[in-house]
């Protein structure tokens, strides 16, 4: 019976949510980014390969389709390691553990983390086609993702991996009802497990990432970062949380926390807040786990909401004194 309420539970939040874009305008990221496999660990990316899933509702039944911005490696936004020679494959699977699977959801690209039925693929080198423009997949039936009851629909898994090359690739996704527009699908969302993203170069420009607090069991969560070369503040906040301060990794190493969760805070998001020093193509990589081990989705439209920091103050009615 409780698995059932808190199945509901997620189920009417995700109804809510309008996470399409990723990242999102929630999430204020600029760019998620995937090196060629021959970069050195220390430009921003350990292992090379991205993992997104895109959620769609039972009660669609239109044509799906996963748009990618700026899929090519070359020319105006991707970060270039010599000259271009980096090549990165999309992939979209979808059908029976596609997301269920176990090694689908490690934040380590080993294994048979490409589980499923493979949709579509599509390798991209330099090619000015889709430099700073939209390339779709597409269409998917909703039915071709996996059916998961848990989330109240279907879900579509999302691979790039750098085969070849030094250069880093940054490119921006969109699931669309639409094969030429940026359309929203109502009460579609999107999450990964491992968030592989670019850092504003302006102090002022804050990104955000909104792990999701299971209400059953979660008493601690642990979180990883890597390569953020010391650039700025990493502080967690909730609507119960002021401020939770994490260690920032610097240049090519991981740095962890642990902190312990707030009763208020479960069944809810958390808000992880980057605050950079401006530090220029700064790539880092982050993820958080439960005390189990196991990893924390990371939605892109947060689950209730953009969790804000509700202040309390608590009045004492005091006694009128009796000065006789």
């Amino acid at each position: 019976m409780k698995n059932c309420f808190l199945a509901l539970v997620l189920i009417i939040a995700l109804i809510n949510a309008q996470g399409q874009p990723v990242p999102s305008p929630e999430e204020n990221i600029p760019w998620i980014i995937t090196f060629g496999n021959k970069a050195h660990p220390s430009w921003g990316d350990p292992d090379y390969s991205q993992v997104f899933f895109f959620v769609v509702p039972q009660s669609y039944s239109g044509a799906v389709y996963i748009r990618v911005f700026d899929a090519d490696t070359g020319g105006l936004h991707d970060e270039l390691n010599g000259s271009f020679d980096t090549r990165c494959t999309y992939s979209v699977y979808g059908g029976m553990d596609a997301y269920t699977h176990p090694e689908a959801q490690k934040i380590y690209p080993k294994g048979n983390y490409k589980t499923g039925n493979l949709l579509a693929s599509r390798t991209f080198g330099v090619d000015p086609r889709w430099d700073n423009n939209w390339y779709t997949f597409g269409p998917f039936d909703p039915k071709q993702g996996e059916h998961v009851p848990q989330y109240g629909g279907y879900i579509f898994k999302v691979v790039c991996e750098g085969i070849d090359g030094d250069d880093g690739n940054v490119y921006n996704y969109f699931m669309s009802s639409s094969a030429n527009e940026n359309i929203p699908i109502e009460g579609g969302n999107a999450f990964t497990f491992e968030y592989k993203f670019r850092l504003h170069e302006n102090s002022e420009e804050h990104s955000h990432i909104y792990p999701y607090v299971d209400i059953d069991d979660t008493r601690s969560i642990r979180t990883q970062n890597f390569d953020w070369d010391n650039d700025g503040t990493i502080r967690v906040t909730s609507e119960v949380r002021r401020e939770q301060r994490v260690v920032v990794s610097s240049d090519n190493v991981w740095a962890v926390t642990d902190f312990a969760i707030m009763e208020g805070e479960k069944g809810k998001s958390l808000n992880f807040q980057f605050i950079p020093k401006g530090v220029r193509n700064n790539n880092v990589v982050i993820s958080v786990q439960n005390q189990k081990g196991e990893n924390m989705k990371l939605y892109s439209s947060p689950i209730g909401g953009v969790p804000r920091y509700k202040y309390s103050i608590e009045a004492r009615r005091v006694a009128p004194q009796n000065n006789r």
